[in-house]
């Protein structure tokens, strides 16, 4: 679980810089978060197939093309005209594809990206559906999936008129379409696995 940071004072993006190189961290107005342990397998193999599969669909590393990243990356969100070292909000989310290239400062993505995705556990998953959807919400950033590994779900926030609303819930036979990307079309049974054991069909006990 992120576990706020007990400091007395409101943080900024330069004074999470100037801390030491050990943990990863996150603020959410001014307040400084430290993120959860190293995370499962399963949700480390989500990640990276997500990425792989999204960097197959998007990534062109040039002037007008889409960046995917992948965590730990700071996401640098901060009112217009403010600029990124007095930011009082970096998130980290775990998949990110940029579009583009002012965004891409050389240690940071200042601003919203196109879309973020985040693997969720029980211990993150308040935060991830609460107050980093809000956040996302906030920034503008176009679509947001969150991806449920235990429940084998993907939720997919769209943001329509700087809400987000309800948000499609799509299982593992379906196909994910995205509302910023309209060519992208995600097979979801690579991201979300087969099913558990016990809830795979008997086998015929006259076969």
């Amino acid at each position: 679980m992120a576990t706020p940071h007990p400091h007395g004072r409101h943080l900024t993006y330069a004074d999470l810089r100037r801390w030491p190189a050990e943990g990863r961290w996150e603020l959410v107005h001014g307040e400084a978060h430290e993120m959860s342990p190293a995370p499962s397998l399963l949700h480390q193999e989500i990640v990276g197939t997500l990425y792989t599969l999204l960097r197959a669909a998007l990534h062109r590393p040039d002037e007008e093309g889409c960046r995917v990243l992948v965590a730990p990356v700071d996401v640098v969100l901060a009112p217009p005209g403010t600029p990124d070292e007095a930011a009082d909000t970096v998130l980290q989310p775990d998949v990110l594809v940029v579009c583009d290239p002012a965004r891409l400062a050389e240690t940071h993505v200042r601003g919203a990206p196109d879309l973020v995705v985040e693997v969720v556990s029980p211990a993150t998953a308040y935060r991830d559906e609460g107050i980093k959807r809000d956040l996302y919400e906030r920034a503008g950033v176009a679509e947001y999936w969150i991806v449920h590994p235990v429940d084998r779900l993907v939720l997919r926030y769209a943001l329509r008129e700087g809400r987000y609303g309800r948000p499609d819930v799509l299982g593992p036979e379906e196909t994910l379409r995205s509302t910023r990307f309209p060519d992208l079309a995600l097979d979801l049974r690579p991201v979300l696995g087969p099913p558990p054991r016990d809830e795979e069909p008997a086998a015929d006990a006259d076969a």
